[in-house]
């Protein structure tokens, strides 16, 4: 038989019941959806922490204080601070594979000005910062290398603080008082919005970090210092690099370890994108399993099907139909309804996912792979199921198909 003759016979069969159809197929459309909305969610929230670590910093490099021990007890990462303003700096004449570097100290304090008063953390920083952190001045403008070298008081205001000191705008050029001394705002930072653990980037301040070491944080340390590369690949060179500056810095023996930690943004990254993956993963396998049922009703209803049409089996092959014919017919029966049933399930899928994210927020991403496998997958549950139903009737005796009643 032709294939156009086998698909046009297999459609009418499909017809001819159509609820029974539609009640075979439902398994696979619930299938086929629940495994594009738990991919489309999972994708989704890997996609927002992937957007979220990005906008921490391009390419950026964090070199933090190292730990001590008392009594030989470790007293954990930051409890022995040997960083400071000289480091960074020999970071920045000596690192090949090093772009820019930012001295951070870091403090918190009450900021008061505009309509109010506000408690946020202050970050004393050079004008390499905002490179490294990725992040641009909304209204305004950073402040000078001048005014790092002259320790002026000038300030550039988050967008949480700028919204609470100032809700109606005017921020720039305006005076506020940072921990009992007068700054001037000049300029406002572009909305970073939360990390990956929930904390406010806009909850901040950024002021010379001359001006925060001499009149904010009193303190000579760094509570951190910022580097970033050019590109991605470098990362693992510069950290090598950064290591041997700072352990050359520090004075440190071969036998010493390192008195500090360097760390970079991309092992952040992979850790969190592979447990995204790996629940993602997860969550798709245990929507497959209505896949699975579907299947098994499509078996069960293909069986019946065989059953019902045994007369009608045996007619086709007296007048010639060989047992490839009657089987070839049968499977594509069990494919087509599977396939509609996965397109169907797409739709639900794709609109399902739409409406969730509109319902709760998540963010969702269905991607082409996901689509396309669940769809094949349809198809091959279909010829899997439909085999042996179609392989039964292909296997019938002409003779007692025709005595069948």
């Amino acid at each position: 038989m032709k294939n156009t003759t086998l698909l046009k016979v297999a459609g009418q069969s499909i017809l001819k019941n159509k609820m029974r159809t539609m009640l075979t197929m439902l398994g696979i459309v619930i299938g086929v959806g629940a495994v594009i909305i738990m991919v489309a969610v999972g994708n989704g929230a890997q996609s927002q922490i992937e957007a979220q670590i990005k906008g921490l910093g391009t390419n950026m490099i964090v070199i933090t204080p190292g730990s001590t021990a008392q009594g030989g007890a470790s007293q954990g990462a930051g409890t022995f601070n040997r960083l400071t303003v000289e480091d960074a700096d020999k970071l920045k004449e000596e690192a090949i594979y090093v772009t820019e570097v930012s001295p951070v100290v870091m403090t918190r304090t009450q900021i008061i000005g505009g309509v109010g008063n506000w408690r946020a953390s202050v970050n004393g920083v050079s004008t390499d910062y905002l490179n490294i952190r990725d992040w641009e001045v909304s209204d305004g403008a950073l402040f000078s290398e001048d005014d790092v070298r002259a320790k002026r008081k000038v300030v550039v205001l988050g967008k949480t603080v700028a919204d609470n000191l100032f809700p109606f705008g005017g921020a720039v050029g305006a005076s506020v008082q940072v921990s009992r001394s007068p700054f001037t705002v000049v300029g406002v930072l572009e909305p970073k919005g939360q990390t990956a653990s929930g904390s406010d980037q806009d909850d901040v301040i950024l002021v010379p970090y001359t001006t925060a070491q001499d009149r904010l944080s009193g303190r000579s340390f760094l509570g951190q210092i910022l580097a970033s590369t050019a590109s991605t690949k470098d990362i693992p060179a510069a950290i090598g690099e950064i290591t041997a500056i700072m352990r050359e810095s520090h004075e440190l023996g071969s036998n010493e370890p390192d008195d500090f930690t360097v760390r970079d943004q991309t092992a952040i990254a992979a850790a969190a994108t592979s447990t995204t993956s790996v629940m993602t993963g997860l969550l798709a396998a245990i929507a497959s399993i209505s896949l699975i049922v579907g299947g098994i009703g499509i078996m069960n209803i293909m069986l019946v099907s065989v059953t019902e049409r045994t007369r009608e089996i045996g007619i086709r092959m007296a007048i010639g139909a060989r047992g490839s014919d009657v089987l070839t017919q049968f499977l594509i029966e069990s494919i087509v309804m599977s396939v509609l049933g996965g397109i169907v399930g797409l739709a639900v899928g794709v609109g399902g996912a739409s409406l969730l994210a509109r319902i709760t927020g998540w963010a969702v991403a269905t991607p082409m792979s996901a689509v396309l496998l669940a769809v094949g997958f349809s198809a091959a549950v279909g010829v899997f199921f439909g085999y042996y139903p179609a392989r039964k009737a292909a296997s019938l005796n002409p003779i007692q198909a025709l005595r069948y009643e």
